[in-house]
């Protein structure tokens, strides 16, 4: 974990976290410095509401703040999503909590099965192949009475995520897959109903807290 403080915001980078969207290198060139030696994160090269952008659009929660200038830290957004990434991991928004632990509002969680930080997505599934549409059908959309409310992710031994709270399940391309208020997503990657469980983990022997 890394924080860096600047004279109107402080960046804090976990980098077990990052799945290197890229967002930070491009978006603020300034004050994420790539292939660098020594330090990276120079939070006074580039204008606090930039940096703020920048961190919302970081999927995995990598990449944080905390303001001094008297502007809003970040807050639970007004839509609960999942975005499924193309060959990659589900990208979650909302105000989310891990087993009863708040995890703040951003994180990517990994469903091939390979993270060596799970539930978190480490980037493995480049390295295993991984394949998984980000455009499935779309399966049940009939609206929720709220978007919004906490998330609770409860990983299950040896078996799917549980998820539960008002979520709108997305493609890539922002379609609706899902509207659920509670739902298994798969993290052993072998479900042949991705992103959603259906029992492959016990027929693949599947292991994870």
């Amino acid at each position: 974990m890394e924080t860096v403080r600047g004279a109107k915001i402080t960046i804090i980078f976990d980098g077990k976290k990052c799945i290197h969207s890229r967002q930070c290198v491009t978006g603020a060139p300034h004050t994420f410095l790539a292939n660098v030696e020594g330090p990276w994160i120079r939070p006074d090269d580039t204008p606090v509401e930039a940096l703020v952008a920048v961190a919302h659009r970081c999927p995995s929660g990598a990449i944080r703040y905390e303001r001094h200038d008297g502007g809003p830290q970040e807050s639970a957004p007004p839509v609960n999503l999942a975005t499924l990434r193309e060959n990659g991991p589900i990208a979650l928004h909302g105000a989310l909590s891990l087993n009863g632990e708040a995890i703040g509002f951003r994180a990517t969680l990994c469903r091939c099965g390979a993270s060596n930080n799970k539930p978190f997505c480490d980037g493995s599934h480049n390295q295993a192949g991984f394949t998984a549409t980000g455009e499935p059908a779309t399966r049940k959309a009939d609206a929720l009475t709220a978007r919004d409310g906490p998330i609770q992710i409860a990983p299950q031994k040896d078996g799917p995520l549980l998820v539960e709270g008002n979520l709108e399940i997305v493609s890539g391309t922002g379609r609706i897959v899902e509207r659920c208020t509670k739902t298994w997503l798969c993290r052993c990657g072998h479900s042949a109903n991705k992103p959603f469980c259906d029992g492959a983990h016990k027929r693949v022997g599947f292991q994870a807290d």
